[in-house]
């Protein structure tokens, strides 16, 4: 423990440096999954098609492993970053695109039909009332992705693309301390992440949708506590 805590002291700028190249691989991988994948959520979920297809892509980018997926493209990139964020962006796809869709989707469709019953054009429909409904599961995608990037991320070492991943994969030069201060960190990165994004979900998801606390957990009643009536259909 001694060991660690002392990596951590002399070792203050090595850590930061490394923590800001972890955070701009990461962050890479995260906008361009966004670009690529929100839009074409969205969208096709406002337009109900394309499960088929969003399921597939979804399911065929995630039984593609990182590692064989950086190996493969070192064959037509070489070492660089570019061979990581191939990666991370299919790792980063397909919970965003199927939470994109799955939301979008799921709107109830009564309340769509009023916002089109009001006069409301197709993108007043998917701005003003899909969209905002859609929020926190779409933000669940994004986080999820968020988390999974950011775990991902020191693969990045073995294509030459720098991040936490250089301390954790050469424990020859920084000591099995360095090893594990790096792994800290990371972890530490993911969690403070999660958090933000917990906070941009909770701050852009409607009042009402908002689920307190005491209620994320519900617990269905038992049959003990349905009252007999209920429970035999009869009517009062």
């Amino acid at each position: 423990m001694s060991d660690l805590l002392n990596f951590f002291a002399d070792n203050v700028s090595l850590l930061l440096d490394r923590t800001w190249e972890h955070v701009v691989i990461s962050a890479i991988g995260i906008v361009i999954a966004l670009v690529l994948a929100l839009p074409a959520g969205v969208i096709l979920g406002h337009l109900h098609k394309g499960s088929l297809l969003a399921i597939n892509i979804s399911n065929v980018l995630r039984a593609l492993p990182s590692l064989a997926l950086i190996a493969i493209s070192l064959a037509f990139f070489g070492l660089s970053r570019l061979n990581i964020t191939i990666a991370l962006v299919a790792l980063a796809v397909p919970p965003i695109l199927t939470n994109a869709y799955t939301a979008v989707d799921s709107i109830d469709p009564d309340a769509v039909e009023s916002a089109r019953g009001m006069g409301m054009s197709e993108r007043q429909v998917l701005t003003v009332v899909e969209l905002p409904l859609s929020w926190p599961l779409i933000f669940a995608g994004i986080r999820a992705a968020s988390v999974y990037v950011i775990a991902t991320t020191p693969l990045a070492a073995l294509a030459g693309g720098g991040g936490l991943g250089d301390i954790i994969v050469n424990q020859a030069t920084y000591g099995l301390e360095g090893v594990i201060a790096a792994t800290i960190v990371t972890v530490v990165l993911a969690f403070a992440v999660d958090g933000l994004l917990g906070l941009a979900q909770r701050a852009l998801t409607p009042t009402g949708l908002v689920v307190s606390k005491e209620l994320h957990t519900i617990v269905p009643p038992t049959e003990s506590d349905i009252p007999a009536d209920r429970a035999l259909g009869v009517n009062p």
